[in-house]
């Protein structure tokens, strides 16, 4: 039984995978497709890889997934072409970068706040780290990251303790990690800043919250979305 719920999780967390590149995205964001560069998505909407890096504080231009949803300036909304090398038409303007002391951070459709007080101990990496570790305080507050619906609150997934994971309009996912304590339950509806659990820890660890951000079911770098501390 515990092994069916676990393989049940498991598909959640890639439920909407076959769909990462076919919702709308907003004026002046392009939704990543497969195949695409930094590079070419520049040149598609008439800006520069340089731009779009500090649009997206994006510390690694070879590091973007098929799914994610960047800002690349101006007021048009710009989709996937079957030639991606013909150049768009030239934004008129350019949209400003988000101000650091701003409380949230969009992605796609949702924003984000922070989960947990505390400083990132480890940072992701899209490979063997697909989320990040925010250290804290045991039985501190974990609270949602955006307003949802919990699809899953329990411990039958190997390797994240006590989880949560919260579903969001636009195919968005958020990952609770290594809970000391769950506060809420399959179903509930809840609400940007609600306390969904206390903080834990892996085993043997510091305090931490493990905490992921799935958008179309890949993983994406949740601090491209979070305001800055």
């Amino acid at each position: 039984m515990r092994a069916l719920l676990a393989a049940s999780v498991l598909a959640l967390l890639t439920a909407c995978a076959s769909t990462p590149s076919t919702g709308p995205v907003g004026p002046g964001e392009y939704r990543v497709q497969a195949g695409d560069t930094l590079t070419s998505i520049a040149r598609r909407n008439g800006t520069t890889v340089s731009q779009i890096m500090r649009l997206n504080n994006l510390p690694n231009a070879n590091r973007i997934s098929v799914g994610e949803v960047l800002k690349v300036g101006g007021g048009s909304t710009a989709t996937a072409s079957s030639s991606p090398s013909a150049p768009a038409r030239s934004p008129s303007r350019r949209a400003p970068a988000s101000a650091p002391e701003a409380p949230s951070g969009p992605v796609g459709n949702i924003s984000l706040a922070w989960p947990a007080a505390g400083n990132v101990s480890r940072r992701f990496d899209g490979s063997a780290q697909k989320g990040i570790d925010i250290a804290g305080t045991s039985g501190a507050p974990v609270t949602a990251a955006a307003a949802g619906d919990v699809a899953y609150a329990g411990d039958a997934l190997r390797g994240y303790g006590n989880l949560i994971i919260l579903r969001h309009p636009g195919n968005f996912l958020t990952i609770y990690a290594h809970n000391r304590r769950l506060l809420v339950k399959e179903g509930q509806k809840i609400s940007q800043g609600q306390k969904i659990a206390e903080v834990g820890g892996r085993a043997n660890g510091a305090p931490t919250l493990y905490f992921e951000v799935r958008a179309g079911g890949v993983p994406t770098d949740p601090q491209r979305y979070l305001p800055s501390r």
